[in-house]
């Protein structure tokens, strides 16, 4: 059972950065797509940012711009790396992923990033 754990997270200003990471417990060299999530406290869950096994990008048109994911496969780690950040971009931030060849998706715990001055 593949184990996702988020960290990183916690309480900026605005304008600030953070960086999130997410490590895998096994190589993330077969992901065939990661992705970040958020979810703010009454909303419903969504879609941040993905990173395809290809290398092709997508964010959403909130965070285009100032948010980046990236992935160091030797680390076995995903990465958000968060600029400019708004109170707006308050929530819980899940890292999820599936594998080539797998049918299952897998969650992390996600980590709570908190946007306030």
């Amino acid at each position: 059972q593949v184990q996702l754990v988020e960290s990183g997270g916690g309480l900026v200003q605005p304008g600030g950065s953070l960086r999130l990471s997410c490590a895998a417990s096994e190589s993330i060299r077969s992901i065939n797509t990661m992705r970040w999530y958020r979810q703010a406290p009454g909303k419903e869950r969504e879609l941040v940012a993905t990173l395809t096994n290809g290398g092709n990008t997508y964010y959403a048109a909130s965070v285009k711009g100032r948010f980046t994911i990236s992935r160091d496969n030797t680390k076995n780690t995903i990465y958000l790396q968060m600029n400019s950040l708004k109170p707006e971009d308050t929530a819980v931030y899940y890292c999820n992923a599936d594998w080539i060849g797998r049918l299952q998706y897998y969650w992390g715990q996600g980590t709570q990033v908190t946007v306030s001055s």
